[in-house]
């Protein structure tokens, strides 16, 4: 659906002036073109189209304005047009001739005349009636009407600020113009790029693009604000481009499937909580298929481990990042039994390496049993990750303090935004059915059969593998099947959601020998699923997912076998394979579920609803080539041809012999043969519907020679065509959008690289560019939003196409809306974080549309020679695809696209593959057939279609060639003046560079300039006659690119390749006039490529001419060769070569370093060669370099011509030679300088001339940092240096101008206040004593200092972080401030001053705030200890690498390798040259050269220091190293330092620190040296061996020349405060006050003037400060020096001579060892001081040795146990009771565990003790550890040091005699923090142990003596915490003095015994003492029982007796006897 108007002409205009006319419709405006100097009439002929989604109304207006153009005023309106479009609605298409109207409403004589067409939704479009215009049927499209779209208008009609885009076509058909080529590729390509040009005429046909000064003049008249204007692209020009060709990809070679280094480094801390009574743990590392274990701790559930794994590994980054990271505790493994496993957790590497700095840091592993998914978590593993690549460095975070990571739940191993509570799920993945598998003809059995038996299966048993999560499931096999169908799915337990990013899918062929794989696809889970609170499970089909991989003709031994293993990019279709894939988050509550994590595989469905993959239909793909140049000779020169398949179709050599797809389209099955037809028929075969057979390959040519290396196919006039029908389930919405985001994308790529550019050569305004990107992203995005939202109700949907849609929706949705908010906050000085928010939109879109559910299979072209595949090129099919909504358009459908065709697979690697195989004009077109009706609608126009015999008569049949009737004939003139920064391609380091330029089938070479990487070829190359097919006004727009070639010439064999371009000429027809704007055309930088590396730029232009009637008479005269000594060769003509000024170049020559030999000779007697531009100079010899390798001449000049432009300026070559023997000379190495900007002097202007600018070089730092010039100040400065409040430092802290009035408060010496605030109180006696912390100084050493530092950096960061979320939202409100300041007049020097400030990174600020700024807000209880500046990087990096006037150039020699990995820039460096350069325009003003102490000698050069060699104490102090590459084989090293300086060569191998990767030396070491002889200093670390040699485990560098030099004065920290004794005493042999004075006098700053009150004054600012210092018996002295301190703190504000002077420090350098470079392998922290010779000595080094661990002794006394649960049952009577003992160790020393005797037989859990253990350790304060030192083994040489922490272990147990004694319960105390006891039993609960983070905490060290009560605790079945006992302890902690003084005993020993506890009597032992056991089991349990029983028993017998005497009794009494 399109509007379309033509604009033909305006009439009866007035006067004569450049017209221009605009027409809006929908409020989306066009302008044209600019037509100059019309008179009454304006021609200008141009189409503009308008894409509508909304069917449009019939009283709907279009507006057409007709403007006087002006390049300086707003455009004056003529006339306007307006016409409402019923007609056009009702009729489709209507011409026009009409009157325009003024402002007023009335008619006026200008006329205008249009006409306009409308193409309504059903395809239905008026035909044009001037024939001349575009030529095409009506389309019909489907009329099933299924893309209803109806939105509004797809641009929305305000636009913000100026409507001054000139006519943002965005989607114009006949409009969109070829651009620039892909990512970043600048210059490559500014193929359609058009510049106005100096002499600002306007390009005839260049829109009114307006200049950004015109648009401030613009935006004034208007009242407009600046910053809202945003600009269009500037390659947005709606000329008539004939838009038929689309970009080149530039980037020849695959990245994918190179083998890279990479190192996975896992250190393993600890384990918490884990579930399981009194186990043995250990912890299995597992990478991919390595595994290694950590040691084995004994009796312990939370053991401490602290080792450190590295695996390394040498594999494509695909492979590395679906690796495994399993981490599993084992418990109780030995040698004899596996162990049983605890729980595990899995992660793939490349989750890992997507974090911020690719790792996790201190981060706690959730723990699950993969055997039991009903289980809950099993435990907690705190390690770290870091996974790193080459050249990745890893930034350490500082070791933040123990107390935050108990915070478990705050700090999971787990990627942002995956909840901590992963449930288990179950991944179903279906495999239904494959198709289209190649041959697999493996076993030669198979012949052998066929031989004999005759029977020929398909020999292909296929079976599908899925790998996930390091799991594999199969299907089963189908024996001997081309078309498998399994119906079966494969179901993966794992956690939701999975740490592992990508499903492996494979189908395999089974062999009994191997079995292959036939193809891969990986499903990345994150484009199947959403996390977001709208989002969505995985899920995906069923939907078909292509494979491609090697070439489909079997070979035994595949070369490309990799590919089909899914490594590097697939030559070839393999097989498609339907699939689908769903997920099921497990109830793991529900009985019914099976726990395994096991894979299954069951039979599952077919797919039921084929609706859902899509309903089959018809494609046709049509291609014609064009050209086909450049092929490469070595191919040979047999006839070639191309083959152009999709999926099988069109393949004929290696398809399929049965049928693929057999016909679902008439319903039935079709018959076999049939579709076999479609393969490989003939050319006059039919087909059933009497229409054509595909014809996929051309026919084959013999090629032409085009030059040395390259051939040429002879496709003149005629053009060769292929066509191929094939069937496809119709899935195209899914690439319909895709394709719309992937057009957003490519316009906002587009529009970045235009900013970019901008910024690059500083074009003004780059901002306003960046805004119009943002709104173009906010318009496409909301554009796609109302196109999509048609889509919702499409019938063949999957889940994932219904979900995927949402999601894109929302969040194109949401960027549109970011975009335009972000565009509101463009300004001058947010530009570049706001250029970062909009790339990371530009990553985003690729990912979203990049669509996971293939549909159609890539195309592939393929080049045959002699019937074998030689190279081939993919394109993927949604590019070529058709669609009637143009954005839904593939963007190389129905275009011209040059591609490059390259070798297959490994192949391509390297130089192979950079070489062109073949360069292809082609022109592809994709759609479904009964839409073919305009496939040939883009192909340049003028030709006539060839059809085979039976198609001839109809309209819509294919054509199997072109022929074209037209042809234009030009000259092409390629001006290819200078290349820079190229490729060393011989081994001097350099190269004989040529160019060779090919366009169409010819080709030039320039000449060859000998030894150079910047060759200057000055050379015009001419093409005569070059002829060109089609129409001419479309070769106008759209000129074939040019290819140029940069070549090294060898005296033998081939020329290398040195890198390629493509460039777009200018083209001039033969009625234009070759005069500005457009012609002479300018040069251009244009970026050369090697593989997918730079190599370098060319600056060249290229022009286009056409040959008209008049033959080349008409053409610009080309002027003959002007310089006799070149020949024939002609130059550069005078338009187009730079203009050029006289510039003189000053170098200061130093001297030379570490020069290597020269073909094993060394080197003597050097000299540097200086050349640039042709002109240059030479250093004085150096006699005699052994002895000193400095210059004796150290200025010398030369004068050269160079480009006004410095974007224009060559390269500045440095060449050093040695001089030999005979006059001869060797080259040692080279050094190219390829800009010069950064040395260029510009002298300041002149109307606030002043010497103090000058002063700047007057000491020799050269002003190349060309700052603002500033006039003399006026006022002072007061900076007031008395202590206040620290909190408000951080505000107080002022920048200074040179010339505002500040008053800066900046607290010197807290420590002096202190020491006040301690007079004060009386001598520091008293009853309220300061703080109990107060520190005693001889307490305090250099570690005190180190770790309050490292505190305080830590302290920073934290800040840093919080301050940039805060900075995130004030960021609005200061924007609005920000405007204010931009615009505010300030006074010039100051506003400058305060810009440049402003546009700092704010980061950087911070930074030096807080650096200047005390460090920070106290805490209450930390007391005040002078701190120095932790760096957590190499110092040079702070300071610009110290080269603040001397720069160091690394001198190369030896050709760059060719593959990137292994020749790194390192190697190839041969020696060093220092010395600086400075280039400025001549002449100089006079006031520079008449400056007082000029010396003429040095030029620019003004005092620098004398070169003699001079002696130097060096003293390098080497604190600790962390994170080493373990060097044995147990993961350990034994590491030692070694120090090489010149001659010296200290090795400090007796100190060796045994077994440790994070060793602390603590050392300093003392060496005297030479400079320059020895000035660079190597610290390396060794891991000692036994036997054999020592390892290098790394090793840093460190130039000590450029930091004496510096005037940062890196030669000895500055203090932060200045004392004279106890820890913190000065270093420096030179006082503060010294320094000054000399920095004063050096930089000729007035000054320093010491006055009364405690105030100095220097230059113009007056800073106070304490003015006296105590010595160390207490006594006071005045003193100036804390002054001067003050001053050399904020020397960076003293102006012009000012900087910032390096303080005192520690730096952390990177350890890097030559075997595995770019890899860091630990990092050293040190720092390094220098005392020049001639000096006072300097004072002792410091003692940094490291702390001895203080003895301590911990007493703990068990008295009683409470409410123990009861474990045992009795023997006699079944009564639960215990036999308890309580068993304790401090934490690591289990083998020193002490236990207590047993309370035998408590039946109320109660245990009464009174036991003493007694645990002797070592501690360290600063670190909170305790060291032990122990023997590793039995076969340990040595102990090794070990470091833990200090946790005390109780533990209750059960006594057994017979079996393993059980247990009970426990409690771990952290004796620096553990909850208080409890007073008594009652109030000791759970609570104690679960909520530590609410109850107070105390520390033992503190505490020194605590009792109470504390509960034991222990895991329940359930996993429950439950208390299972109570003790009552008492600790008591003395040092080992005063465990001497007061001895104790042990248990309850002499001396100081502890009574025995009243046990009652039940606790004894049974069988040692029988009767008393008798005894009690009676008397105390059965007393009562036992008197009842006996009563009863007399009862009884009573009763008995009676009854046994009563009878006698009665007898007697009857009787009466």
């Amino acid at each position: 659906m399109a509007l379309l108007l033509q604009l033909r002409t305006v009439t009866g205009l007035r006067g004569k002036a450049d017209r221009i006319a605009k027409a809006v419709f929908r409020g989306l405006s066009f302008y044209t073109r600019v037509l100059e100097n019309c008179e009454d009439e304006a021609r200008f002929d141009e189409t503009f189209r308008w894409p509508v989604a909304s069917n449009i109304d019939g009283n709907e207006i279009l507006e057409i304005q007709v403007f006087n153009y002006s390049k300086v005023f707003t455009n004056r309106l003529i006339g306007t047009f307006q016409m409402v479009l019923q007609k056009v609605v009702e009729e489709g298409q209507v011409e026009v001739t009409d009157t325009l109207i003024d402002d007023n409403n009335s008619a006026i004589q200008t006329s205008i005349s249009i006409e306009i067409r409308y193409q309504a939704l059903d395809g239905t479009v008026g035909a044009w009636n001037d024939k001349e215009f575009l030529d095409t049927p009506s389309v019909h499209s489907e009329g099933d009407g299924r893309y209803p779209l109806e939105t509004d208008s797809l641009l929305s009609s305000h636009r913000q600020g100026l409507d001054i885009s000139p006519g943002k076509s965005t989607q114009q058909s006949t409009e969109r113009s070829f651009r620039r080529a892909g990512k970043g590729v600048f210059s490559a390509m500014k193929l359609g790029k058009t510049r106005p040009s100096k002499d600002d005429h306007r390009k005839q046909d260049e829109p009114a693009i307006l200049e950004a000064e015109d648009l401030d003049r613009k935006a004034l008249l208007q009242g407009l604000e600046p910053d809202t204007i945003s600009l269009a692209s500037v390659t947005a020009v709606t000329t008539n481009v004939s838009n038929k060709r689309s970009k080149p990809d530039i980037k020849m070679e695959p990245s994918a499937g190179r083998p890279m280094d990479y190192q996975v480094s896992i250190t393993i801390i600890e384990a918490r909580q884990l579930v399981g009574l009194n186990m043995d743990p250990m912890v299995c590392v597992e990478v991919g298929e390595e595994k290694k274990y950590t040691s084995m701790k004994e009796s312990t559930n939370c053991p401490y481990y602290n080792e450190y794994f590295v695996f390394d590994f040498h594999v494509p980054p695909d492979v590395m990042f679906d690796k495994i990271i399993k981490l599993s505790v084992i418990h109780s493994k030995n040698l004899l039994r596996s162990g049983t496993l605890v729980g595990s957790f899995k992660m793939d590497v490349g989750t890992v390496y997507t974090q911020p700095e690719h790792q996790f840091y201190h981060k706690w592993a959730i723990l699950s049993d993969p055997e039991d998914l009903t289980a809950g978590l099993k435990g907690y593993l705190k390690c770290d990750i870091a996974v790193v690549g080459k050249g990745d460095n890893i930034k350490t975070p500082h070791k933040a303090n123990e107390t935050e990571e108990d915070d478990i739940e705050g700090n999971l191993l787990l990627p942002d935004g995956v909840p901590p509570e992963r449930q288990w799920a179950r991944f179903y993945i279906k495999i239904y059915r494959a198709e289209g598998l190649p041959r697999m003809n493996t076993s030669i059995m198979a012949n052998v059969k066929k031989a004999l038996i005759g029977e020929n299966k398909d020999l292909v048993d296929p079976y599908v593998q899925v790998v996930f999560a390091g799991q594999k499931g199969k299907t089963s096999v189908q024996k001997s099947s081309y078309e498998p169908l399994w119906n079966e799915q494969i179901i993966f337990t794992e956690m939701f959601p999975p740490l592992c990013k990508r499903i492996k899918i494979q189908i395999r062929d089974s062999d009994k020998v191997n079995d292959v794989a036939i193809g891969t696809h990986f499903i990345d889970l994150r484009k199947i699923s959403n996390e977001g609170d709208k989002g969505f499970l995985p899920t995906f089909g069923p939907a078909w997912v292509n494979m491609y991989g090697s070439t489909r003709n079997y070979t035994l031994m595949d070369e490309h076998q990799e590919l089909n293993e899914g490594l590097g990019e697939g030559v070839s279709f393999r097989a498609r394979l339907l699939m689908s894939l769903a997920v099921e988050i497990l109830d793991t509550t529900n009985p019914e579920i099976n726990s395994s994590t096991e894979v299954q595989v069951e039979q599952a469905t077919s797919v039921a609803d084929q609706n859902c993959t899509g309903k089959m239909e018809e494609f046709f793909l049509f291609g014609a080539f064009l050209e086909a140049t450049m092929i490469d000779r070595k191919i040979g020169d047999k006839p070639i041809n191309f083959e152009v398949t999709i999926g099988n179709y069109g393949n004929q050599m290696d398809g399929m012999s049965k049928p693929i797809l057999r016909r679902k389209k008439e319903g039935g099955d079709g018959n076999e043969e049939e579709s076999e037809l479609l393969q490989n028929s003939s050319e006059d075969e039919g087909d059933e519907d009497g229409e054509m057979v595909s014809v996929s390959s051309s026919q084959p040519m013999k090629p032409l020679v085009t030059d040395r290396n390259y051939f040429h196919l002879p496709y003149f006039e005629k053009k060769p065509c292929i066509y191929i029908k094939s069937w496809w389930q119709d899935q195209r919405r899914r690439l319909y959008n895709a394709n719309i985001m992937d057009k957003i994308a490519d316009k906002l790529e587009e529009g970045l690289n235009d900013v970019q550019e901008m910024i690059k050569t500083e074009k003004p305004h780059p901002e306003r560019r960046l805004r119009g990107v943002l709104e173009e992203l906010s318009s496409g995005c909301l554009h796609f939003v109302t196109l999509a939202d048609k889509d919702q109700h499409h019938s063949s949907r999957t889940r994932l196409d219904r979900e995927r849609l949402k999601s894109c929706m929302r969040e194109l949705e949401n960027m549109g809306q970011q975009a335009t908010t972000l565009r509101s906050q463009v300004k001058k000085n947010t530009m570049k974080d706001k250029l970062k928010l909009v790339q990371n939109f530009l990553q985003k879109l690729r990912f979203l549309a990049d669509e996971p559910q293939h549909t159609i299979p890539d195309v592939f072209i393929w080049m045959m020679s002699n019937n074998k595949r030689i190279a081939y090129a993919r394109v993927p099919s949604k590019d070529i695809l058709y669609s009637i909504v143009d954005e839904e358009m593939g963007k190389d459908c129905a275009k011209v696209k040059t591609i490059f065709l390259k070798l297959p697979g490994k192949r391509g690697f390297g130089p192979a593959g950079w070489t062109v195989q073949a360069k292809m004009e082609i022109y592809l077109w994709l759609g479904l057939n009964k839409q073919r009706k305009d496939f040939l609608s883009g192909l340049p126009c003028g030709f006539e279609e060839k059809k085979t015999a039976r198609g001839q008569n109809l309209p819509s049949f294919p054509p199997i060639s072109l022929l074209y009737t037209k042809k234009q004939v030009f000259q092409l003139r390629a001006h290819m003046y200078q290349a820079r920064s190229l490729f060393a391609a011989d081994s001097s380091g350099l190269s004989d560079p040529f160019a060779r330029v090919f366009f169409i089938s010819q080709s030039q070479c320039t000449e060859v300039l000998n030894e150079t990487l910047c060759p200057t070829w000055d050379q015009l190359l001419v093409f005569d006659n070059v002829e060109l097919y089609g129409e001419a006004h479309e070769m106008r727009d759209d000129p074939p690119i040019i290819v140029i070639e940069i070549y090294d010439q060898d005296t033998v064999g081939k020329a290398d390749f040195m890198g390629r371009t493509f460039a777009k000429p200018v083209v001039k027809m033969s009625d234009e006039q070759y005069c500005p704007p457009r012609f002479p055309p300018q040069l251009e930088y244009y970026q050369i490529y090697r593989g997918n590396s730079t190599a370098g730029d060319l600056l060249a232009a290229f022009e286009l001419l056409q040959i008209g009637p008049g033959g080349k008479s008409d053409l610009p005269p080309i002027d003959g060769p002007t310089d006799m000594d070149r020949g024939p060769i002609l130059p550069v003509p005078l338009g187009i070569r730079p203009v050029l000024s006289k510039y003189r170049v000053e170098v200061l020559f130093w001297g030379l370093r570490d020069l290597k030999r020269v073909n094993l000779a060394q080197v003597d007697r050097p000299r540097v060669d200086i050349e640039c531009a042709g002109k240059g100079v030479q250093s004085a010899l150096i006699q005699n370099y052994k002895k000193n390798p400095n210059f004796s001449t150290l200025v010398k000049w030369f004068e050269v011509d160079l480009p006004e432009n410095e974007l224009l300026h060559p390269p500045l070559n440095i060449r050093v030679v040695d001089c030999r023997a005979f006059g001869r000379y060797t080259l040692v190495g080279s050094h190219a300088v390829s800009s010069l900007r950064k040395f260029i002097y510009r002298p300041p202007d002149k109307k606030a001339q002043h010497w103090n600018m000058t002063a700047k070089h007057l000491n020799g730092y050269l002003a190349m940092t060309n700052r603002a010039h500033r006039s003399r100040p006026t006022g002072e400065i007061v900076v007031n240096m008395e202590p206040e409040v620290p909190i408000k430092k951080m505000e107080t802290m002022v920048k200074l101008e040179a010339n505002s009035d500040a008053v800066v408060k900046v607290d010197v010496s807290e420590e002096e206040k202190e020491r006040k605030k301690k007079k004060k109180k009386g001598g520091g006696g008293g009853g309220e004593e300061v703080e109990e912390e107060e520190p005693d100084d001889s307490m305090l050493d250099w570690w005190s200092k180190y770790f309050a530092s490292i505190e305080t950096m830590k302290e920073q960061l934290r800040q840093q972080e919080a301050a940039a979320a805060e900075a995130e939202e004030k960021e609005e409100m200061e924007m609005a401030e920000e405007i204010k300041l931009d615009d505010s007049p300030m006074k010039g020097s100051k506003a400058q001053a305060k810009n440049k400030e402003k546009s700092k990174a704010p980061k950087d600020d911070k930074k030096k705030k807080q650096q200047s700024a005390p460090e920070l807000p106290e805490k209450k209880n930390k007391p005040r200890i002078d701190e120095l500046k932790v760096f957590n990087k190499e110092l040079e990096t702070e300071f610009d690498n110290f080269e603040d006037w001397l720069h160091t150039f690394n001198l190369l020699r030896g050709k760059i390798g060719d593959n990137d990995d292994n020749a790194t820039e390192e190697e190839r460096i041969v020696g060093r040259f220092k010395g600086s350069i400075c280039v400025y325009k001549m002449p100089l003003p006079d006031d520079i050269t008449k400056e007082a102490g000029y010396d003429p000698n040095f030029g620019m050069f003004q005092g620098i220091p004398s070169n003699d060699p001079i002696n130097v104490l060096v003293r390098v102090y080497v604190v600790r190293a962390t994170d080493l590459h373990p060097a044995d084989i147990n993961g350990k090293a034994d590491p030692y330092i070694a120090i090489k300086l010149g001659k010296t060569d200290i090795k400090d191998k007796e100190n060796y620190i045994s077994k440790q990767l994070n060793p602390v030396f603590g050392k300093s070491f003392d060496i005297e040296a030479t400079f320059p002889m020895e000035s660079m200093l190597t610290v390396a670390v060794y891991d000692w061996d036994l036997v054999g040699t020592d390892d290098l485990i790394g090793e840093t560098k460190i130039d000590l020349e450029n930091r004496y030099y510096s005037k940062h004065r890196a030669t000895c920290g500055v203090s932060h405060t200045y004392s004279i004794h106890g820890y913190n005493t000065w270093r420096d042999p030179m006082k503060p006050s010294q320094i000054l004075s000399k920095l004063c006098k050096d930089g000729k700053v007035d000054g320093p003037h010491y006055g009364p009150g405690g105030r100095v004054k220097v230059a113009n600012r007056v800073f106070t400060g304490p003015t006296e210092i105590e010595d160390e018996n207490g006594q006071k002295k005045q003193t100036d020096e804390h002054l001067a301190l003050a001053v050399l703190r904020h020397w960076e504000d003293i102006p012009w001579a000012g900087c910032k002077l390096v303080p005192e420090h520690v730096e952390t350098r990177p350890l890097l060892n030559p075997d595995k470079p770019g890899i860091e392998q630990g990092r050293l922290e040190m720092w390094v001081d220098m005392f020049p010779m001639d000096m006072p000595a300097p004072g002792p080094a410091i003692d940094i040795s490291p702390r001895k661990p203080k003895k301590y002794e911990l007493r703990v006394i068990v008295w009683n146990t409470d409410e123990v649960i009861l474990e045992d049952d009795d023997y006699f009577t079944g009564e639960k009771s215990s036999d308890i003992f309580v068993r304790g160790w401090l934490k690591g020393q289990q083998e020193d565990k002490q236990d207590t005797d047993v309370h035998y037989h408590s039946l109320t859990g109660e245990g009464n003790f009174n036991w003493r253990y007694i645990f002797p350790f070592d501690y360290l304060m600063a670190e909170e550890k305790i060291v032990i030192s122990k023997k590793e083994s039995m076969f340990s040489w040595d102990e090794t040091e070990y470091k833990i922490p200090a946790r005390l272990t109780l533990q209750v147990w059960d006594a057994d005699h017979f079996s393993a004694d059980d247990f009970l319960g426990a409690i771990e105390l952290d004796l620096n923090r553990f909850p208080r006891g409890a007073k008594t039993s009652k109030q000791c609960s759970l609570e104690m142990v679960t909520n530590e983070a609410e109850l107070p905490m105390i520390s033992i060290f503190k505490q020194k003596r605590v009792k109470g009560w504390w509960p034991f605790v222990a895991r329940d079945e359930n996993d429950e915490l439950e208390v299972t006992g109570k003790v009552e302890a008492e600790l008591h902690l003395l040092t080992a003095e005063e465990a001497e003084k007061s001895p104790a005993g042990l248990a309850r020993n002499e001396p100081d015994p502890l009574e025995k506890p009243n046990r009652p009597d039940t606790s004894f032992i049974w069988f040692l003492n029988p009767l008393k056991s008798i005894k009690y089991l009676i008397c105390t349990r059965y007393k009562w029982l036992i008197i009842k029983i006996v009563l009863a028993l007399l009862l009884l017998v009573m009763v008995a007796l009676f009854l046994y005497s009563m009878p006698g009794y009665m007898v007697k009494k009857l009787l009466g006897a």
